[in-house]
C-alpha cells in the first residue's frame, strides 16, 4: 500500500508541474479507448462518457446520541433506549462533522449494432464506522429493455425520495441498491411493466432460541432469489407505480452435521408509491405505503425478516408496515423547503426478545438555499424514536447544515 500511495504522490506531482510549465497549451485530452461507438452502429457519433458527482460538507449537533458508527445520519433503529448497554449510551450532545455523502459517478453511453449500451459505476464515502472509505452504490448496465447489475430494487422509487439533506431519510420507504437481472416492457407513452430477480437476504432474529442455546450457529440460507414485479404510469409532473414482491427465505444450523433444524418461510410484500405535482412550479407531495411479511430486508431503516414463533415451535416471517409522506416546497428559485414524516412498524412474535426492535418514527423539516448553479447551502431539523418489544422508547433529536457543490 505503501508503495502504491508513493505512486500517486510522484503522478500528482508530474500533473501539477505540467500545468505550470504549460500555461499556454490546450489541456490534455481524457482517453476512453472502450467507449468508441461501433462501426456501423446507429448514431455513433453520440458515444460519450459522463463524470458527475458532489463534494458534502455536514455539519451535525445531535441533541442527544446514536449510534457512533452511524451518526452521520439519523436512523431510528440506531437511536439507544437500554443505558448502559446499547451502541451510543453516554452523555447528552455530540458534534459530528461529515463529508459521507461525497459522491462520484462514471456513466458510459456506447452505440453498437445490437443497440446502446448504457452504463453507470457510482461511489460515496458512507462506510459504517468512523474512516471514510469509497462504497459502492451502483454497478449497473443496460442493453434494450434488459438491465443488469447493481441498482435500486424493483421494490422502491428513488423519484420518490424527499428533498432531504440527511443521508439516510424516511426510515419507512423501501430502499436497497441490490444485484439483479430486470427486464423493462414499455407500453405506450406513458406506461411500464418491469420483472427482476434480485439478490435474496435473510434479516434472522433468533431471538429466545439463541438466548437459551447461545451456541445454535443459526444463519441465513439464500436458496432462490427474490422475484419483484412493477407497474408504473409516468407523466410530466406526476409518477405512479405499484410493486409485489415474493421471496424464500431461508435458515440452516452451523453447528450440527446435518444443518438442521433448516427451512424456509415465504416472504411477500406489495406498495404504492409516486408523487404529485402541485400548482404550476416544481412543489410536490410524495409519499409510499408498503406491506408485507419478511420484508424488512428491504425497509430503509429496522427490522428483521424471521423470528422464532414459541407457540408452534416454528420460524414466522415477521409482519412489516410502513409508509412517509413528504412535501417539497419551491419558495423561489432560490429557496427551497422539504418537510414529512415516515414510520417503519413490526409485528413481534412471541419468540423475540423484549429488546427486538418493534417501531420507528422520523420527521424532518429544511430551508434551502442554491446561490448558484451546483451550489446547495442549508439546515435540517430532525426527530427520531425507536420503540423496542416491551414499549420502551429512545428519542433524539438533531440540527444538521450542509454545503453541496456538484460537478
Amino acid at each position: 500500500m505503501e508503495y502504491v500511495g508513493n505512486q500517486y504522490t510522484v503522478a500528482i506531482f508530474a500533473v501539477l508541474l505540467a500545468a505550470g510549465t504549460a500555461q499556454a497549451q490546450a489541456p490534455a485530452r481524457v482517453i476512453a479507448p472502450d467507449s468508441a461507438a461501433e462501426k456501423g452502429a446507429k448514431d455513433a457519433d453520440k458515444a460519450r462518457v459522463e463524470i458527475s458527482g458532489k463534494v458534502q460538507g455536514d455539519y451535525i449537533f445531535d441533541f442527544k446520541r446514536v449510534d457512533p458508527t452511524w451518526n452521520a445520519t439519523l436512523r431510528p433503529s440506531k437511536i439507544p433506549i437500554n443505558c448502559p448497554g446499547d451502541p451510543g449510551c453516554g452523555k447528552d450532545g455530540e458534534t459530528i462533522f461529515s463529508v459521507k455523502q461525497t459522491q462520484i459517478a462514471v456513466k458510459g453511453f456506447i452505440p453498437t449494432t445490437a443497440g446502446e449500451i448504457k452504463t453507470e459505476l457510482s461511489l460515496d464515502l458512507f462506510n459504517g464506522g468512523t474512516t471514510n472509505s469509497f462504497r459502492l452504490l451502483n454497478a449497473w448496465a443496460q442493453l434494450g429493455n434488459w438491465s443488469v447489475g447493481q441498482y435500486y430494487t424493483l421494490f422502491m422509487n428513488i423519484d420518490t425520495f424527499p428533498n432531504t439533506i440527511d443521508y439516510w431519510g424516511p426510515n419507512g420507504m423501501t430502499f436497497i441498491r441490490n444485484p439483479q437481472l430486470r427486464y423493462t416492457m414499455p407500453f405506450g407513452k406513458d406506461m411500464k411493466l418491469a420483472v427482476s430477480l434480485e439478490s435474496p437476504g435473510s434479516a434472522i432474529d433468533t431471538g429466545k432460541v439463541g438466548a437459551a442455546a447461545p451456541g445454535v450457529g443459526i444463519q441465513g440460507r439464500t436458496h432462490y432469489p427474490d422475484v419483484i414485479g412493477r407497474w408504473s404510469l409516468e407523466r410530466e409532473s406526476s409518477q405512479l407505480q405499484v410493486a409485489a414482491m415474493l421471496r424464500s427465505i431461508g435458515w440452516e444450523t452451523t453447528t450440527t452435521p446435518d444443518n438442521n433444524p433448516s427451512g424456509t418461510k415465504a416472504g411477500y410484500g406489495a406498495t404504492v408509491m409516486g408523487f404529485l405535482g402541485v400548482g404550476k412550479g416544481k412543489d410536490r407531495v410524495t409519499g409510499q405505503l408498503v406491506f408485507g411479511k419478511g420484508i424488512a430486508s428491504y425497509m430503509n431503516d429496522g427490522g428483521v425478516d424471521i423470528a422464532p414463533n414459541l407457540a408452534s415451535r416454528e420460524a414466522e416471517a415477521v409482519k412489516s408496515v410502513g409508509g412517509f409522506v413528504y412535501f417539497d416546497h419551491y419558495w423561489s428559485d432560490k429557496w427551497s423547503s422539504s418537510f414529512g414524516a415516515s414510520m417503519h412498524r413490526q409485528t413481534n412474535t412471541d419468540g423475540q426478545l423484549d429488546n427486538a426492535f418493534h417501531e420507528g418514527r422520523y420527521a424532518s423539516a429544511n430551508l434551502l438555499y442554491y446561490p448558484a448553479k451546483n451550489i446547495l447551502v442549508g439546515g435540517e431539523v430532525l426527530y427520531g424514536r425507536n420503540e423496542q418489544k416491551n414499549g420502551q422508547t429512545g428519542k433524539d433529536e438533531r440540527v444538521q447544515f450542509t454545503a453541496q457543490f456538484k460537478f
